[in-house]
């Protein structure tokens, strides 16, 4: 059987918020998609996330939350990590952290996808070893979940792809999120697994990150503190489809995909096997 499964880059602030809940049902529809997994470390002004907002992104239709570095920066958050089972922390960070380090969602199919992030320790705050992480989480993983997909969620370039050779076939997909920037890197490794640097952001574009180019700017030219606003203008959904084969596991096909938020919303879908986009309208 054959599922489709949507991961969407991090949620910057209202600009991302809005426009994933104008274009998420029909990017659902058009791609038949089976599960939908988005980070959400930076939905509630640019950095964490309230029970509020947790509430909205289910009912815009994710079914699966990750988060990140920021996943306790707004603290409020913390009884909804505990007490809900579709929200992640990164698994690797202390045992005694608050919330889960594995979720599962049944999709109508039957089949039921785990999903588990990972935080990069290059340039990143301290964390254990993700790859001890995973080879512990990985037994438990096979035993709930039909499909493992695996978010790395790091500074560094290499740390991503280092992670996903290392779980080539042991995973169907490992994702990268929290530089904000898509990758066109996305491939299907020897083994089965899809892999891509990074997934990219949902927010405004015409910005540094998701937030105001010019204070941005400002202060890497002064190194005097300015506030980060988040940017207003043309917001985005940065995502990549993945088809995975729910019999051996192993990934079909991975497609990166960027819908805008303007008047017809076209979705660029670039092809894994060329790198072209071609654009799907319909929503």
């Amino acid at each position: 059987m054959k599922i489709n499964v949507l991961c969407i880059g991090d949620v910057v602030g209202r600009p991302g918020r809005r426009v994933l809940a104008q274009k998420l049902n029909g990017m659902v529809r058009e791609h038949q998609v089976d599960c939908v997994i988005a980070n959400a470390e930076n939905a509630a002004g640019g950095s964490g996330l309230t029970p509020q907002i947790y509430d909205k992104l289910c009912k815009y239709g994710v079914d699966l939350i990750t988060l990140g570095d920021h996943c306790y920066r707004k603290r409020d958050i913390i009884p909804t990590l505990e007490s809900q089972k579709n929200i992640i922390r990164p698994a690797n960070l202390s045992a005694y952290s608050a919330g889960k380090d594995i979720a599962i969602y049944h999709t109508s199919k039957g089949v039921s996808i785990g999903i588990v992030t990972l935080i990069g320790r290059i340039y990143m705050k301290p964390a254990d070893c993700p790859y001890a992480k995973i080879d512990a989480l990985l037994p438990r993983l096979r035993n709930e979940a039909d499909i493992v997909f695996v978010e790395m969620h790091a500074e560094a370039t290499s740390e991503k792809i280092a992670m996903s050779y290392y779980l080539d076939g042991k995973v169907s997909c490992v994702f990268g999120t929290h530089t904000h920037v898509m990758t066109a890197d996305e491939r299907i490794l020897a083994k089965g697994t899809a892999c891509i640097t990074d997934i990219g952001m949902t927010g405004v574009h015409d910005s540094v990150l998701g937030r105001n180019a010019d204070s941005v700017v400002r202060a890497f030219r002064t190194q005097m503190p300015f506030p980060f606003d988040i940017a207003n203008g043309d917001a985005r959904i940065n995502a990549i489809l993945v088809t995975v084969d729910s019999h051996t596991k192993r990934a079909e096909k991975i497609q990166r995909l960027v819908v805008c938020e303007e008047a017809d919303g076209d979705t660029l879908a670039y092809d894994s096997d060329d790198g072209r986009p071609d654009i799907c309208n319909g929503f």
